[in-house]
């Protein structure tokens, strides 16, 4: 579907955005001038009400509320997406030049939302435990308590604070020693440190009385230094057994729906992880406080979210055998929701936030983001690059940043100079979703450059892992001749820095020919089509591009004198790179389906493998070819295959001399295959037997 299916509504915000209607209407192929408004959200609100019918597209978003209500109530509406074209495009030091720009942002908005992806559920009955000093834990616990089902856990004596007089919610005192789970489902153990178990006791005040040293107070907890064991208040408490100094240090443990950490020292604390949803930890921020009771007010009832992965095991280069290949899904998660499960890992979607930096680290594509898939996203790209084009811009630069990059964009547009002309936003789920085959793709399709707006919110090693990542990326790219700097992460936490960087931007060699082939869900082909387009074109053509250690791509070096063909390596590799042959003893590789995951140099008895990272631009990457090969070594008795001459000259050379293998006929009969090794055998004990009846007669 196509813009000129839609009903389209651009307001140049009271003359304050040079729009030229002309070259608008020209750049989407409208066939006339676009029709241009100046005051959509006032004087020429009903004109717009009017118009207001079929699939609509409105490029105004500070008054999208506001239209989209006069839409629903006109009921000519069937659907109406908003397009941010004044802090992006119209406020601008450039704005004079960014129809290019605009024009792309609106045909994209035509493009059908991608189809819906699995959910994930969760259900909360609203049980919140609040851990934390008791005079904070106490006050939340009564301002929520009509809401949720509330208990509290004092971390900590809580000397000099008085429990509530009216029981209205279970209060309890430990230290938390574990909490897992997510919403609706957190496992919580924590230590009973205190004699006094507050969940039995009646605050009758009768051990308070009874205690010698006054080693007890209105808290119902006992000061164990001031404790001189006396047993006074043990005897007051009589049946109720509320109190026993032998059940200190004892793990209790409860399931709860939610979790608010009052705690100085969260339990979930450390640069680099993300809690579960359902898991508050505001410390002692009043304001973070209010916002964390107000959201847990809101968090009964049943719930979902998109299941924001694809997990292909077959292709997971995690672990064979025991032995270790990748491991950097489980190391870049900042949510901890990946975790080795034998040979492959398990993703929990429950902790799983859509970061999808797993996705970008991983090498074979066995973990794929969906939210969207990339072909959808792929689909976006292209006509926003196709339309820039086609409307004039030259040297595009994508701009990728997720919802919370928006306030940075707004600020650069009303306190600063917008952003420049060429430089054209794409909002993603989350930045750290989005890889090399995205990357290539984008430059196929004719962008100059694609640099990521990193807000300060996501986890450190999701920036690290970017970097490290457009590394490889720019390294094919400048290979090819492409020179400038193509890839770039920026920081948005800062304004005027951002600003800064954003226009001193140097533009990077561009392909001559936009490709037209659309991404793929599959990493490697997607990105093996982007880097064939980039060689068919590239000013300085190659055949091979050595990469840094750890590249998804690359060879594999065999020590030939080492290896003896065991074929261990081809059982080990799970991407089939690796091969055998039925009919010779040779080993043969695949080097595009080649991961460089190292499970075959570690499972080589003979340490003979070497990863060699590299991209290899010929033909000869997708074609096996052999490592290495051996003369057959034949049975001696029969002259059928018995393996390779190395490996059975090895096996005598290590045998010799072994008791077991005295003489020349038992090491002979390690040059036989299995049937002839038994006929010999039983051969050898007929002549024994003959001999001693010879003996006996």
């Amino acid at each position: 579907m196509s813009i000129t299916d839609k009903t389209l509504h651009v307001c140049n915000c009271n003359r304050t955005m040079p729009l030229d209607a002309t070259a608008l209407g020209a750049a989407l192929k409208l066939g006339q001038p676009l029709l241009l408004r100046e005051q959509m959200c006032r004087r020429e609100l009903p004109a717009y009400a009017e118009g207001a019918k079929g699939d609509l597209i409105v490029a105004c978003t500070q008054e999208a509320k506001l239209l989209g209500d006069v839409a629903d109530d006109n009921q000519g509406a069937t659907a109406i997406r908003f397009v941010n074209i004044r802090e992006t495009a119209g406020w601008s030091q450039e704005a004079a030049f960014a129809t290019p720009k605009i024009a792309a942002l609106l045909a994209a908005a035509a493009l059908p939302d991608p189809p819906p992806v699995p959910r994930v559920a969760y259900k909360s009955g609203g049980r919140v435990l609040i851990a934390g000093p008791a005079d904070a834990a106490l006050y939340w616990a009564d301002l929520l308590k009509g809401q949720l089902g509330v208990t509290v856990l004092v971390a900590g004596r809580a000397a000099g604070v008085e429990l509530p007089v009216t029981r209205e919610f279970s209060v309890l005192t430990g230290t938390v020693k574990k909490i897992a789970g997510w919403l609706g489902e957190f496992d919580i153990e924590w230590t009973q440190d205190n004699p006094i178990d507050l969940d039995a006791c009646t605050r009758c005040n009768a051990c308070i009385r009874a205690c010698p040293e006054s080693a007890i107070d209105f808290s119902y907890q006992v000061d164990l230094d001031r404790c001189k064991s006396h047993r006074a208040c043990v005897v007051a408490c009589g049946s109720v057994q509320a109190i026993d100094f032998d059940r200190r240090d004892r793990v209790r443990t409860e399931r709860f729906d939610l979790v608010l950490d009052l705690q100085r020292a969260p339990f979930f604390r450390g640069d680099g992880f993300q809690p579960p949803q359902g898991y508050f930890a505001p410390g002692a921020d009043a304001v973070l406080q209010i916002r964390a009771a107000a959201e847990l007010a809101q968090m009964v009832g049943e719930f979902e979210k998109p299941k924001y992965f694809a997990y292909k095991p077959s292709i997971c280069a995690h672990s064979r055998s025991q032995q270790q290949g990748c491991n950097q899904c489980i190391d870049v998660c900042s949510t901890h929701a990946i975790t080795a499960d034998r040979d492959h890992i398990r993703v929990e979607p429950q902790l799983c936030m859509g970061c999808g930096g797993c996705t970008t680290v991983c090498p074979s594509g066995a973990l794929a983001f969906q939210f969207p898939q990339v072909a959808d996203l792929g689909a976006r790209i292209k006509i926003l690059l196709r339309t820039y084009v086609e409307a004039g811009g030259r040297d595009a630069c994508l701009l990728l940043h997720a919802e919370d990059g928006r306030a940075a964009i707004e600020q650069l547009a009303r306190h600063g100079n917008g952003l420049p002309a060429r430089v054209i936003p794409v909002e993603v789920h989350h930045v750290a979703s989005i890889g090399m085959d995205v990357w290539l793709g984008a430059l196929a399709w004719g962008a100059s450059q694609v640099v990521v707006l990193a807000s300060g919110s996501e986890a450190p090693q999701y920036r690290e892992a970017l970097v490290r990542q457009m590394g490889f990326a720019d390294t094919i790219a400048q290979a090819l001749g492409y020179q400038g700097e193509h890839f770039r992460v920026l920081d948005g936490s800062a304004t005027r820095a951002l600003e800064a960087e954003l226009w001193s931007l140097q533009r990077a060699l561009a392909v001559r020919v936009p490709a037209t082939f659309n991404l793929v869900n599959d990493k490697r082909t997607a990105i093996a089509m982007a880097v064939e387009h980039l060689l068919e074109h590239a000013p300085a053509p190659r055949t091979e591009i050595p990469l840094g250690a750890g590249a998804p791509f690359g060879a594999l070096m065999v020590n030939t004198d080492t290896c003896t063909l065991c074929m261990a390596c081809v059982g080990a590799c799970p991407e089939g790179a690796l091969a055998d042959n039925p009919e010779l003893p040779q080993l043969r590789f695949i080097e595009s389906k080649c991961v460089q995951c190292g499970l075959c140099a570690h499972t080589c008895p003979e340490h003979a493998i070497t990863l060699q990272p590299r991209l290899l631009l010929t033909k000869d990457a997708r074609q096996l070819r052999v490592l290495n090969e051996a003369a057959v070594f034949n049975c001696i008795s029969c002259g059928k295959p018995l393996g390779t001459q190395k490996m059975v000259e090895g096996m005598i050379a290590r045998l010799t001399g072994h008791s077991m293998f005295a003489g020349t006929e038992m090491l002979n009969r390690l040059r036989m295959c299995a049937d002839c090794r038994v006929i010999d055998l039983i051969k050898s004990e007929n002549s024994i037997d003959l001999l001693k009846g010879d003996r006996v007669s």
